[in-house]
């Protein structure tokens, strides 16, 4: 892999940059996309800013991180770590074991890269990685994505220099004075793809109505399960283009039982790598309610049926969906209700050409598009200062 440090050279560098030496920035983030992408979004305003930045992120190598950050061009280091099950499994003995473990890796990757600057962007990878850098006294930096902080950020946010949030309702779990209202970091090539493209790139026409579907980067059970007893009447009752991504865990499963030969408007898809494209394409789109996915949809403003996931901390996702709904930019569908609801649901707005153009635009209302680059330009400043 290529430093990450030649990655998107350009001339924003002024005398201030020259004089100041290259950045080294150390980012934790992992387990989902919810904590991956902000990450990325992050690295990439902050090399914008200054073309010099050198960049490392610490994740694992068994979650999803390891594959998405190379792909977006950045070096990355892994550290034996995992979650704490709060159910009883044999998994948990091996936890003081892997704390243990990845606290040692922390410390050894810390001093070896010595970093200016350490971000957390959650995740359990950023546990031990923040632990260290607070110990080591290098400045650490928080951004947290939900309405209830995970346990990590909730846990280092008193070593915290700076702590960066999406929404107000997450400032009452952290020291007040260090925190900042700046939305959640996207990637910024989201919003710029043209529509005809993106409807070439899964082979579908423009006269047809697409619906996307997601379900977190590792898909949703009940989504999936309401999708697959409404497909036949959402592709032909409704005769709609369908892009559904399921997650990889789920994807064999439902391309053994689905016949996909008999829906030529549908992508069964484990994962979408090309987002921006997917986003394009849609009408609407039902996904669950985190806190990157509600940015996103902000972001593209992309009218939506959100399914908040009830298996989530502080219920933040019910929060999140609720200010979408409130905002006018979605509907809500509980997980118990979703089957019964689905098709009317998507019937009711994906017909209604003027109740799209008002849920894009109320979603457009609702985005942060500088959130990275306002996050970039305050760890720099803060590094100038040291």
């Amino acid at each position: 892999m290529h430093s990450a440090a030649t990655k998107n050279i350009s001339s924003h560098d002024g005398p201030d940059s020259a004089a100041m030496g290259a950045v080294k920035v150390l980012i934790a983030a992992g387990g989902t996309g919810g904590h991956v992408y902000p990450a990325i979004a992050i690295a990439d305003a902050l090399q914008d800013s200054r073309a010099d930045t050198e960049i490392l992120f610490v994740g694992t190598k068994s979650h999803m991180e390891w594959e998405v950050v190379a792909k977006a061009g950045y070096d990355i280091t892994s550290i034996w770590i995992s979650g704490f099950h709060r159910r009883f499994t044999l998994k948990n003995l091996l936890f003081p074991i892997k704390l243990g473990t990845s606290i040692v890796q922390s410390f050894a990757t810390v001093k070896k890269y010595n970093p200016d600057v350490v971000i957390s962007c959650g995740g359990y990878v950023a546990g031990p990685v923040g632990w260290v850098a607070g110990k080591m006294g290098i400045p650490l930096i928080i951004q947290e994505q939900n309405s209830y902080p995970g346990v990590t950020n909730r846990i280092l946010g008193k070593k915290a220099v700076r702590i960066f949030t999406a929404f107000a309702d997450a400032e009452k779990y952290f020291p007040t004075d260090k925190v900042k209202l700046a939305g959640n970091p996207t990637r910024k090539s989201l919003s710029i793809k043209d529509r005809n493209e993106a409807l070439q790139t899964f082979e579908f026409n423009s006269d047809k109505k697409t619906l996307l579907i997601l379900g977190g980067s590792g898909g949703a059970k009940s989504i999936n399960e309401a999708m697959q007893q409404n497909i036949n009447r959402l592709h032909n009752e409704l005769d709609l283009q369908i892009i559904w991504q399921c997650g990889k865990r789920y994807f064999d499963k439902l391309n053994s039982k689905i016949d996909t030969t008999a829906f030529s408007h549908l992508r069964l898809k484990d994962f979408i790598h090309d987002m921006p494209a997917a986003y394009a394409a849609a009408d609407l789109v039902i996904s669950r309610a985190g806190a990157l996915s509600c940015s996103e949809l902000a972001l593209t403003g992309k009218p939506s049926i959100l399914v908040p996931s009830p298996n989530v901390a502080g219920d933040h996702q019910t929060k999140n969906a609720r200010s979408m709904v409130e905002n006018g930019a979605a509907e809500l569908l509980t997980d118990d209700e979703l089957n019964d609801k689905l098709i009317n649901t998507v019937k009711e707005i994906i017909n209604n050409d003027q109740k799209l153009d008002s849920m894009n635009k109320a979603a457009k209302q609702l985005a942060r598009p500088d959130a990275a680059n306002e996050i970039a330009t305050e760890i720099v400043e803060l590094v100038k200062s040291k």
